[in-house]
C-alpha cells in the first residue's frame, strides 16, 4: 500500500502546479488518468458504481463526487480533487482542496482549517484507541472555528477494497460502530467542511453532493495505516513543507 500511496502523492504535487484559472475540470482528469496508466497503476475510481470518470473534482459548493467537464476554473475559485488508484492490487485514496489563482479571505479559512482537521484526525490515531476519536478532534476544531462538518458522508477502512470496514465519521456519532482501532488497520481519514450548513443535497447528475445553502466546501484525505509507532501517513507528499 505505500507503494500505490507514493505514486498518488506525485499525482497531487503535479496537480498543484497544473490548478490554474483557464484549466478545465476535464483537462486535470485527462492529465490525472495519463500519469496513473503511465506508473502502471489504475484508476480506482473509473467505473466504479458506474463513475465515468477517473478523479472526483469539485468547485466551490460542490463537496465531493464532482464529474469532470468542460467547465473552466476561474479566478478565486476552490476546487477539490479527490483521487484513488490500485497497484499490484492495492488501493490508495487522497484528496486535496486547492485554490485557483487568489481566493477570498473565507475560503481561505476554510482551506486552512480543513487541512487543519484532517491533522488533528491523523493525530488522533494510534493503537487501542476507538475510531470515534479520529470525529470527536475533526469536530472540535472546525467548531471551534465556525465551520460545519458534513455528516452524511464519511471516511472508509482502505486496502485490496477501495472502501472497507470500518467507517470513520467526520464528526461525533453514536449510531455507528466504534471500534479499537489495531495495529496494521489502514483507513483513509477525510473530513468535509462546509462555511455554512452541514446539509448537504445530491445534483441532477446523480452524483455531486452540493451544499444545501451554496456556501463552500473543502475536502481533504489521507491514507493512514495504524502502527505502534504513531500514525503512518502512506499518502505524504514528499518532505519538507509540502510533506503534508
Amino acid at each position: 500500500m505505500q507503494a500505490s500511496a507514493e505514486i498518488l502523492a506525485s499525482v497531487f504535487l503535479e496537480l498543484r502546479r497544473l490548478v490554474r484559472p483557464g484549466v478545465t475540470t476535464l483537462e486535470l482528469d485527462e492529465a490525472i488518468e495519463t500519469m496513473i496508466r503511465e506508473a502502471g497503476c489504475v484508476p480506482s475510481f473509473k467505473g466504479y458504481h458506474g463513475f465515468p470518470a477517473s478523479a472526483c473534482i469539485s468547485v466551490n459548493e460542490e463537496v465531493v463526487h464532482g464529474i469532470p467537464s468542460q467547465r473552466v476554473l476561474e479566478e478565486g475559485d476552490i476546487v477539490g480533487i479527490d483521487v484513488g488508484l490500485i497497484r499490484d492490487g492495492w488501493h490508495a485514496d487522497s484528496a486535496e482542496t486547492l485554490p485557483v489563482g487568489r481566493v477570498s479571505e473565507e475560503a481561505a479559512a476554510l482551506l486552512r482549517v480543513t487541512r487543519e482537521c484532517l491533522e488533528k484526525g491523523i493525530a488522533a490515531i494510534a493503537p487501542g484507541a476507538r475510531i470515534s476519536a479520529i470525529g470527536t478532534a475533526i469536530e472540535s476544531h472546525a467548531k471551534a472555528h465556525g465551520f460545519s462538518v458534513v455528516e452524511s458522508l464519511v471516511g472508509h477502512g482502505i486496502g485490496q477494497d477501495l472502501h472497507e470496514d470500518p467507517q470513520v465519521p467526520n464528526f461525533r456519532c453514536f449510531t455507528m460502530p466504534d471500534p479499537v482501532m489495531e495495529e496494521g488497520l489502514v483507513i483513509a481519514i477525510e473530513p468535509m467542511i462546509n462555511c455554512g450548513t452541514k446539509r448537504v443535497k445530491t445534483a441532477p447528475d446523480e452524483w455531486t453532493v452540493i451544499t444545501a445553502d451554496r456556501g463552500l466546501s473543502a475536502h481533504f484525505e489521507h491514507t493512514v495505516a495504524v502502527t505502534s509507532a504513531g500514525p503512518r501517513i502512506l499518502t505524504r507528499r514528499g518532505s519538507g513543507v509540502a510533506a503534508f
